[in-house]
């Protein structure tokens, strides 16, 4: 017979202080109260109707496909049917809360900050010799050697190397000002001058400029972005007061 091992609620939270996620609970804890409060102070209710559909979606999202699939999802995540229909209220209030607050301001914050989310299709290798750098521009130039050879005899990277020194599609953000500047001026195809930088001296070929349109993901993204930034200066104004059972929190305050 297999042992047993029974597990009650005070092993599941000194399992979470153990963990040293009680910060991180927290902070979700008080984000789900900021939401809630800023929703009723908005008057956002939430109807039966939209309870059912968030239900089934989340359902079918975890291929809950029977109430019997959906019973054993609910006893293996440690949740009773209210806890479900909590879970369903408080994605369906994040989501009209975050409408009610954002939904006329994506559009303005993409125009105001559209260079931000230009995109590039680029080729580097980067060389700690910048004479080096200056004979390798002038060599690929004249065709003496291409930019796939050049990558393939001087990066280190194995799985960079392969792909010829392309880093992936690259947001306007994420480069360094210094590089960002000659990059988006670049009339591509076009292979810059070396370009100096904290890292070494870099050898680019501007392949493609994506100038991103408003599409479904972005604004998501961008609603997202706002939003959580919303939360978190919502977060910073609070004070929060723990009242906790100290027996509970004993190993801590030994700690």
């Amino acid at each position: 017979m297999s042992p047993t091992i029974t597990i009650t609620n005070e092993d599941i939270l000194e399992q979470v202080k153990l963990s040293g996620k009680i910060p991180e609970i927290i902070e979700e804890i008080v984000t789900r109260k900021v939401i809630e409060n800023a929703a009723a102070e908005a008057g956002i209710k939430v109807e039966t109707e939209e309870l059912q559909k968030a239900a089934d979606q989340l359902r079918l999202m975890n291929q809950l496909q029977s109430a019997d699939h959906t019973w054993a999802w609910l006893e293996k995540q440690g949740l009773s049917l209210d806890d479900f229909e909590k879970m369903n209220y408080i994605n369906l209030i994040s989501n009209k809360l975050f409408r009610h607050l954002f939904a006329d301001k994506v559009e303005p914050y993409f125009f105001q900050h559209q260079l931000d989310y230009a995109r590039v299709v680029l080729y580097e290798v980067i060389l700690n010799d910048e004479d080096l750098a200056i004979e390798l521009f002038y060599a690929i130039q004249e065709g003496e050697v291409s930019f796939y050879d050049v990558a393939h005899k001087y990066i280190q990277d194995i799985e960079l190397r392969r792909k010829g020194g392309y880093p992936g599609i690259v947001y306007r953000q994420d480069l360094k000002p210094e590089i960002c500047a000659a990059v988006f001026a670049a009339k591509p195809p076009q292979l810059l001058k070396p370009i100096v930088s904290s890292k070494g001296v870099h050898l680019i070929l501007v392949e493609e400029i994506i100038q991103l349109e408003l599409d479904n993901a972005l604004y998501q993204k961008i609603a997202s972005n706002l939003f959580s930034e919303w939360l978190k200066e919502q977060i910073a104004k609070i004070d929060v007061v723990k009242q906790l059972d100290s027996n509970c929190l004993s190993s801590n305050s030994e700690a």
